[in-house]
């Protein structure tokens, strides 16, 4: 088969380790995982690019896609168009020459529920230009229907994690300690709560901080990694906290400090709550969590239902029930942590890895054009 592939996803060239969000680090592995197959040849319109000017950037490059994408169909004649995003697939509506091959997208969440009125209203068009649509949860999938897309066209496949991407943690003692000299500041012997990622309103924060820490029975401290606009209010939570003492925001970590981080911790917390406009479209920190041996607790929510199997990579849990929330983790640090360490390792491992998951792309890829 072959693929033409279109994204604005992807970090600069000069920087492979830097600027990478969670939509980037999908699409880069997912090309090299499709790469990796005989049965399979690649030909890419890609815009490399750090986030620094990325709307101004991401206008002109969709721009060019007009003459770029019938271009490429000429010269590679592929068997389909992927999309990386709903953002690349805007494009599709306002093109001459259209493709007279398959075209599908893969879609991820805000790029489905973005609340403004007009993209809304176009979203229809792009979704009737489309012969195919890879959501990468079942939420994300239920909401693309919500914008118009034919239920018939739209396939939910998850995210991957790829194994052979991944450096080697730290061994757990001697991430432990540094941990402890770092960031802790002597801290030793508590169990270690762990969140990761952007901090937005939706990640739920600052409500785990004010209603679930308070209630947690057993010895922890917490620790929460990441930046974003509810840093601010994120970090007064927690000087408000009658538990401000075993709660740390580190803020943004080099790679190096995130594994150690990883290693360390004993649970992965992600309290997600609803936010009107925007959702948690699958979860990909949580493939990082598990592959780190950290069990998580979080939301029963969106994207997160597709990506955690009950007691065997964590648990999910009602979102915004404090008591839940706090009941579960005492439950699990109370527990043989090992074995549910063990498990969720091995889980997401044999499931989610992208070799796994490229073969299910292949076949719904392949169902378009047969």
């Amino acid at each position: 088969m072959r693929i033409l592939y279109v994204s604005h996803l992807h970090p600069p060239k000069n920087k492979p380790l830097k600027n990478l969000g969670g939509m980037q680090n999908v699409s880069v592995q997912m090309i090299k995982a499709l790469s990796r197959r005989e049965d399979i040849e690649i030909e890419s319109l890609i815009l490399h690019s750090s986030w620094r000017f990325i709307g101004i950037k991401t206008t002109f490059f969709l721009i060019t896609l007009l003459w770029r994408i019938p271009l490429a169909i000429r010269k590679f004649n592929p068997d389909v168009v992927l999309f990386s995003s709903m953002v690349t697939a805007c494009i599709l509506p306002i093109m001459v020459k259209k493709p007279k091959i398959p075209v599908v997208t893969i879609n991820h969440g805000q790029d489905v529920t973005l609340p403004v009125a007009i993209y809304q209203w176009y979203l229809k068009f792009v979704f009737r230009n489309l012969n195919g649509v890879i959501s990468v949860s079942s939420a994300t999938r239920q909401a693309s229907i919500e914008s118009g897309m034919d239920p018939d066209r739209g396939i939910a496949l998850p995210n991957g994690y790829d194994e052979q991407d991944s450096e080697k943690l730290p061994d757990k003692k001697e991430a432990i300690e540094v941990l402890e000299r770092e960031i802790l500041n002597g801290y030793s012997g508590e169990k270690i709560l762990l969140t990761v990622g952007r901090q937005v309103k939706r990640k739920g924060h600052q409500w785990f901080i004010e209603e679930v820490v308070p209630k947690i029975q057993s010895d922890f401290v917490y620790l929460i990694v990441g930046s974003g606009p509810e840093y601010k209010n994120i970090e007064q939570a927690c000087k408000l906290s009658p538990m401000s003492d075993r709660i740390f925001m580190t803020g943004k970590l080099s790679k190096k400090m995130l594994r150690v981080c990883y290693a360390a911790s004993d649970l992965f917390i992600m309290p997600n709550i609803p936010v009107a406009g925007d959702m948690e479209g699958f979860g990909i920190v949580l493939l990082e969590a598990n592959r780190a041996g950290l069990p998580a607790v979080a939301s029963d929510l969106e994207g997160i239902k597709d990506v955690i199997k009950q007691g065997i990579n964590g648990y999910r849990v009602p979102h915004e029930n404090a008591d839940r929330f706090s009941e579960q983790i005492d439950q699990i640090l109370s527990g043989d942590i090992q074995e549910l360490s063990d498990s969720a390792r091995d889980y997401v491992v044999k499931t989610f890895n992208w070799d796994a998951v490229v073969e299910k792309y292949v076949v719904y890829l392949r169902s378009m054009y047969d």
